[in-house]
């Protein structure tokens, strides 16, 4: 065995391949990004969603989780915005998918058997870890979920960037060394400890961080704080997924489970049972986007390979494609084809489906304004294929039109410039705003267009060739407006059933603005 000082040098060497690896760089700063989003934040939802759309991969991936079945809604119809998704599976849902496909794509690539084995249990971490969430008595308690996702973290920092170690410590534990011994014997520290250096490395909240501490041995205590209570609900997550690696484990592993942590937490059988349930099906579906596999079994337990062989792999990839939607509808959620304008070509059903999720997020009783709004400008962005597109809504303080939410190329930029007075002056916006004329510009280049496009916006998009507003005015007050624009004219113009769509996605939105909030 390695004294102290051949510990050290291990650990330090381990720590520099993993700090040397362009992609982890990179990964923190991503996952610190989405980590500090918390759901009682009223920005929450769009910067969530704005950190999906900027990486059209994820968005796709989390797109097609969504139209699952095991998420499906009642009405079967493909949920084709990222907004959707996040109003449909929650926030704290969408939030720890993302966070384990980040995992996943700058992870997977080295060693890929062990690192998505290890992947995989991450992922069914957070999943028990967000049933639990749910039931928490804490604010913002979807942290109980992140912790568990990073729970793991230890083990795949070593499978991605330690390889021989990791299978010197797997091949301990199958003569029977104790877990946490073995760890001990070839690192000189914990799982749990390695993973902390590096979370701290990526400014991770501290308690998160602390939530990696291991816990007392034997039956644990109900929590006695907030910090406490992550903790457990990270350790017993991923205790309970390291059952679902089993196929689901035996009566007494659920039993030796359920001791140690069911009374601190208010677990009982039926609950484990039916998150087990939850947890397996749903996994499938977030491993099967990130291009993963549930591992039968993982190391030192006696069981199956984990590497699974290429006809149990094909029967999973079976199983999961009737956990999907079927391809037709699919196909509504996809931008098949476009215009040279960068215009979808099946841009009628695009705005159809975001008129439906309109219809549905309303009809629900829990929707907000401001979800509405992200909604439509995120359905008139994709659906229409502008490269930047924004709602403006009146300051009444200052009597200026500003930007309060946008979408695409240089967003933040535009948003910060996007911004004019109220005035009588005759130009494109001015004039939509006063007579509440919808305007589909399909060439701005043409003389009588461009003289009546105003200074600012000039200024701020001198390449916008083709764009539209459409003013939101609620009994005659002119309120604000969407905008949206590409960089090249759309000479195939918006024919009327488009057209159709478009105002009634207006119009959903005009409506929510003329209801009195509850």
């Amino acid at each position: 065995m390695p004294d102290s000082n051949q510990l050290k040098v291990i650990r330090d060497d381990l720590l520099a391949s993993i700090g040397e690896d362009a992609n982890v760089p990179a990964l923190g700063v991503a996952v610190a990004k989405v980590v500090q989003l918390a759901s009682s934040d009223d920005e929450a939802v769009r910067n969530l969603a704005y950190f999906i759309m900027s990486d059209v991969g994820l968005a796709q991936k989390i797109l097609r989780v969504a139209n699952a079945a095991c998420f499906r809604t009642n009405t079967g119809t493909p949920v084709t915005t990222i907004s959707k998704a996040i109003f449909m599976l929650g926030f704290d849902t969408v939030k720890t998918c993302a966070l384990g496909m980040l995992l996943v794509d700058k992870l997977s690539g080295n060693r890929a058997a062990s690192v998505r084995a290890e992947l995989t249990h991450a992922l069914s971490a957070s999943i028990f870890g967000r049933e639990l969430s749910r039931r928490g008595q804490y604010k913002d308690a979807e942290e109980a979920a992140v912790a568990a996702l990073f729970r793991n973290m230890g083990r795949v920092l070593l499978a991605s960037h330690g390889h021989a170690l990791y299978e010197q410590i797997d091949n301990m534990i199958s003569e029977g060394v104790a877990p946490h011994q073995a760890v001990l014997r070839v690192l000189g520290c914990s799982f749990e400890m390695l993973a902390q250096s590096v979370m701290a490395e990526w400014e991770m909240p501290e308690s998160i961080v602390q939530a990696q501490q291991p816990l007392p041995a034997g039956t644990l205590r109900p929590p006695r704080n907030r910090q406490e209570w992550v903790q457990q609900v990270a350790a017993f997550s991923s205790a309970a997924a390291e059952l679902v690696a089993q196929g689901g484990g035996t009566p007494e592993a659920h039993a030796a489970l359920l001791t140690r942590f069911g009374k601190a937490l208010e677990v009982d059988q039926d609950s484990l049972q039916q998150w087990m349930e939850t947890v397996t099906e749903e996994v499938d579906v977030v491993a099967g986007q990130a291009k993963l596999f549930r591992p039968a079994a993982k190391s030192g337990q006696n069981s199956a390979p984990t590497v699974q062989r290429s006809g149990e792999l094909a029967g999973k990839e079976d199983a999961l494609a009737g956990l999907l939607l079927a391809d037709e509808a699919q196909e509504a959620a996809q931008i098949v084809e476009r215009h040279p304008s960068g215009k979808p070509v099946n841009a009628r059903e695009l705005l159809m489906a975001g008129v439906q999720d309109a219809m549905e997020m309303m009809a629900s009783g829990r929707c907000k304004l401001n979800d509405l709004l992200m909604l439509a400008l995120e359905t008139l962005y994709r659906g229409m294929g502008f490269r930047f597109a924004t709602v403006c809504l009146k300051d009444v303080r200052t009597n200026h039109y500003r930007a309060r939410i946008a979408l695409g190329e240089n967003n933040a930029a535009r948003q910060a410039g996007f911004a004019f007075p109220v005035s009588d002056a005759r130009d494109l916006f001015q004039l939509a705003m006063s007579n509440d004329a919808d305007l589909l510009i399909s060439d701005a280049s043409e003389p009588k267009i461009r003289d009546l496009i105003p200074l600012w916006h000039r200024a701020l998009l001198p390449d916008a060739r083709s764009f539209i507003v459409l003013p939101l005015v609620v009994q005659k007050k002119p309120l604000g407006f969407f905008y949206a624009d590409r960089a090249l004219p759309a000479l195939e113009g918006v024919p009327s059933d488009e057209t159709g769509m478009i105002k009634m996605l207006k119009g959903q939105v005009v409506a929510a603005l003329n209801t009195p909030p509850r």
